[in-house]
């Protein structure tokens, strides 16, 4: 028998192919069985509006150490970062002309000394007069607070911490010259934070101290409450803002000069309100199913403001529509629903 020709046999290779079994079409939404779910109607209601302002954090304890005196920064003892506790030292400044005044200072103290007790024993075998003892008593005084005075100065070439808190800059190295009233350091207290905002004035006045309002921190992707505890009675006149400071719970996730938002009262607006559980997003689009005919549909919608476990719904959605609540994670449009009680 003589083989078959090799064009005959690709000839053949299709026909093989077609007789493979070809998958099923998925089934369609309206012949799924029927999703048990609970449905809530959309009403537009009155509802508190909010603005969102971005605040500042900052260390409720800070500040910035400058020099008293003039000299060379002749030791720098931390770092950048660095913790510190009340009264550790953080640099010295040589300054070998205040050392002299402390010890010329205290010559002429001893001196005084010497000559006072020198009369007062004088005065006692009348070899002395009382003016002349009145006279060396106050130049002792004199003396006295020019030691105090030079040893105060010389205090001032030691800067120490005044609270507990880390170095948060430092504006000068070791060698640098320092002169009186130069920044030097700046500490932040390791304590409480605060939140440093310029409200706009035209909504200031819906404030008192006291209140606390949410704020939002992005990087965290967390909320907190913030009490206001400061409210400035003047407006920034190129801003047109009031300056307010709002205490944050120990227990927020946030660190010096971050920024957050915080959820300023701004009137009161008609809206539409859902549940936050309603709202499904796929991506950075949010959506919601409604019931239409005891079948699902889908909408895109644009959520606004969220307070209370409600989310306003700014467009996508129209009064009087019932929306799906906590929609099945297998709910497809076009499916039918079973409505639970």
């Amino acid at each position: 028998m003589k083989p078959l020709p090799f064009l005959f046999l690709l000839a053949l290779l299709p026909v093989a192919g077609c007789s493979k079994s070809q998958p099923a079409n998925p089934p369609s939404p309206a012949t799924l069985p029927p999703a048990r779910v609970t449905l809530v109607r959309v009403a537009a209601s009155e509802t508190a509006a909010l603005a969102e302002i971005t605040g500042t954090v900052r260390p409720a304890q800070r500040a910035t150490l400058a020099a008293r005196v003039m000299g060379a920064i002749s030791e720098e003892l931390v770092s950048l970062g660095q913790p510190v506790r009340t009264g550790d030292l953080l640099l010295k400044i040589s300054a070998v002309e205040i050392t002299a005044r402390v010890a010329q200072a205290q010559a002429q103290l001893n001196v005084a000394v010497r000559d006072l007790a020198r009369e007062r024993d004088l005065l006692r075998v009348g070899a002395s007069t009382a003016d002349m003892v009145r006279g060396l008593e106050d130049r002792f005084t004199m003396t006295a607070a020019m030691v105090r005075e030079a040893e105060t100065m010389l205090g001032y070439t030691e800067l120490r911490a005044p609270f507990d808190g880390v170095v948060a800059r430092k504006f000068v190295q070791a060698g640098d010259l320092a002169s009186p009233g130069q920044p030097l350091l700046e500490l932040e207290g390791a304590g409480d934070f605060q939140i440093e905002v310029g409200i706009p004035d035209s909504l200031s006045g819906n404030l008192q101290l006291g209140v606390s309002l949410l704020a939002e921190e992005p990087a965290a992707n967390a909320t907190f409450q913030a009490r206001l505890i400061e409210l400035s009675s003047a407006a920034d006149a190129v801003a047109r803002t009031v300056t307010a400071k709002f205490a944050v719970p120990a227990d927020a996730p946030v660190r010096s000069g971050q920024f957050v938002r915080v959820h300023v009262p701004a009137g009161r607006i008609t809206a539409l309100l859902v549940p936050i559980s309603a709202v499904t997003t796929v991506g950075q689009m949010e959506r919601i199913f409604i019931a239409e005919n005891n079948r699902a549909m889908l909408r895109i919608v644009k959520t606004g403001a969220a307070h209370n476990g409600l989310v306003e719904i700014l467009s996508g959605l129209s009064a009087g529509e019932s929306v799906v609540v906590q929609p099945p994670a297998n709910l497809r449009e076009g499916q039918p629903l079973e409505v639970q009680p």
